[in-house]
């Protein structure tokens, strides 16, 4: 009998408390001897009523500690400001300065706190008063996902009433097989590899790379969730790490460093389209899947390399999204693949990207663009807490510091959390829009908008419009 058995794709998360705190919000400030002074008034005024001069006047606990309010629990404060309208001559709310020591100008201090929240708990982060950021902006921000429940029926994938697949192919896809006389395939097999989430993990910056805890970390977290984690080939030697769920970057600075590597992974990444090195890899590594890394390029320049024969291709931009050229990865995804539908074969390639995604929500619109999954690699140093130092743009020069007390359980269990949420969150994109895979959301613009095009369609007849 034909075994009929599927095992749903499910991450399980598992709360895991970050190392150290995160600076609190805001600032609590009170004049002490002026709640004292209001205390024994309230005290005299509703003697016998003792619920009532025993209430905290915090609906979120922040003076609902063992001394009230002569010790304010800052981190239970939310800004609604209720204690200082009432009482503006005891109580005054301040901004915390170091909260904007956290990440730097692109990575808000708002996304490092969710994304610390999704690595902590794996929880989608929902907040009761909603929305509280800009509905407009710059990259990811000048673009919005159409989730009508109007036009097209949603599906429920994220309670489990309905299966909503997450699962992507990476490979080459050839648009046809030819056969000889007999029927029989004239060429290979195309090797292509599928894996549960459109999303792998990204190289570590160089000020990381030398950390062995964050690179087994990497290792086992991409083994519990069936994803990739792209790793160094000379690292991989030193460590003596062994996954298939590991792909070793080579690069044209250490070719050797192929030989050292004894066991077949499931993909190996070249850096740069080095004709030779690309040789070496496939004759080494017959059964896995190629992929070259490379940065993001004139999209006449990406179709004449899918053309020649390198179908899986990595994409690269800085840590702030950008590449070379200063495009924005929206920008550069979108003309890449247009540019492939253009020239016949879309459908052939397979395009990873990776940076400027440090959010749930950049996962989808990275696929509606154009990508096939994405490469994330700030998200995850931010779920493990490390510090930003300055301005962490450039990938050669960005400085991050892992926590002193960091270790690669914790770290392994941490991004596994982070997965979780954003799995999750992407089933809930997927459902408001009616979609069963994934797959069918790549290149489909039209499950989105855009701010300029919005723009440009509403003012451009009026004079002193400028796109």
């Amino acid at each position: 009998m034909f075994d009929c058995s599927h095992t749903r794709y499910d991450i399980q998360a598992k709360n895991t408390p970050d190392i150290r705190s995160l600076p609190n919000r805001f600032l609590v400030r009170i004049k002490r001897h002026r709640l004292a002074w209001l205390l024994m008034k309230e005290l005299i005024q509703y003697w016998g009523k003792w619920k009532v001069v025993l209430s905290r006047p915090c609906m979120y606990g922040v003076f609902s500690g063992p001394l009230g309010g002569f010790a304010p629990r800052e981190n239970l404060c939310v800004g609604c400001l209720r204690c200082t309208t009432e009482h503006p001559e005891i109580v005054q709310i301040y901004h915390n300065e170091k909260r904007l020591e956290l990440g730097d100008s692109f990575f808000s201090p708002e996304n490092f706190e969710n994304v610390c929240y999704e690595a902590r708990t794996g929880r989608v982060p929902v907040r009761g008063a909603g929305y509280r950021g800009p509905f407009g902006g710059t990259g990811w921000d000048g673009m919005w996902t159409d989730m009508s429940e109007i036009v097209r029926p949603t599906r429920d994938g994220i309670h489990g009433r309905e299966y909503i697949s997450t699962s992507v192919d990476i490979g080459a896809k050839p648009p046809y097989v030819p056969l000889d006389q007999h029927g029989n395939p004239l060429a290979h097999e195309p090797r292509i590899l599928s894996i549960p989430l459109p999303v792998i993990f990204d190289a570590p910056a160089a000020s990381v790379l030398s950390s062995p805890e964050l690179i087994e970390a990497l290792a086992v977290a991409a083994a519990a969730t069936g994803t990739l984690a792209i790793i160094p080939a000379n690292a991989l030697h030193k460590l003596k790490l062994r996954s298939r769920n590991i792909v070793p970057l080579i690069s044209s600075e250490d070719p050797e460093a192929i030989r050292s590597l004894h066991s077949e992974p499931l993909m190996v990444e070249v850096a740069g389209p080095d004709q030779q090195l690309l040789a070496k890899a496939r004759e080494h590594f017959p059964k896995s899947v190629i992929c070259t890394r490379l940065d993001y390029l004139d999209a006449v320049e990406i179709v004449r390399l899918v053309s020649s024969g390198q179908h899986v291709l990595h994409l690269v931009a800085n840590y702030h999204g950008q590449g070379r050229d200063g495009r924005f990865v929206l920008d550069a995804i979108r003309d890449t693949h247009n540019a492939l539908v253009k020239a016949g074969c879309r459908e052939q390639a397979t395009v990873l990207g990776c940076g400027g995604i440090i959010a749930a929500e950049h996962v989808p619109k990275a696929i509606i663009c154009g990508l096939d999954a994405v490469a994330i690699d700030s998200a995850l140093l931010a779920a493990l807490q490390a510090t930003f130092v300055g301005e962490c743009m450039e990938r050669e020069s960005a400085c991050f510091e892992l926590p002193k007390e960091f270790h690669a359980k914790w770290a392994a269990r941490r991004i596994v959390n982070l997965m979780a949420s954003w799995h999750d969150q992407l089933l809930e994109v997927l459902g408001a829009m009616g979609l069963r895979e994934v797959r069918r959301l790549r290149g489909e613009v039209g499950r989105a908008m855009f701010q300029k095009d919005l723009e440009r369609e509403a003012f451009s007849g009026i004079e002193g419009y400028v796109g």
